[in-house]
C-alpha cells in the first residue's frame, strides 16, 4: 500500500470518527452520572483519538507484513496532523 493510499484510508477513518462526535457528546451528557465523566468534551476527544489511532493501526496491521516502528510512526504522524480539526469539531 502506498503512503497516499494509507493516508486516504486514515483520513476516511478520521472523518468517520469525527462524524460520531455529536452523538457521543449527547450520549455522554445524558449519562454523565453513570459514566462519571467530568468533562464530556475531553472524554469524546479521547474516544475519537483512540478510534483514529486504533483503526489506523488495524489498517496497517492488515497488510501482509508486520508493520515496522517506522510504519507506526507514519500512521501516528498522519493522525496527529488532524488533531486541530478534531479539537475544533469538539471544542468549538
Amino acid at each position: 500500500m502506498s503512503e497516499d493510499q494509507l493516508e486516504m484510508l486514515i483520513t476516511q477513518t478520521i472523518n468517520g470518527a469525527i462524524a460520531t462526535i455529536p452523538s457521543y457528546l449527547e450520549e455522554i451528557e445524558e449519562n454523565k452520572e453513570i459514566l462519571k465523566v467530568d468533562n464530556p468534551k475531553e472524554f469524546v476527544y479521547g474516544v475519537v483519538m483512540g478510534m483514529a489511532l486504533g483503526m489506523s493501526g488495524a489498517i496497517l496491521s492488515a497488510q501482509k507484513e508486520m508493520p515496522t516502528q517506522e510504519d507506526q510512526i507514519k500512521v501516528r504522524d498522519i493522525v496527529y496532523k488532524y488533531i486541530p480539526d478534531i479539537r475544533e469539531k469538539i471544542f468549538n
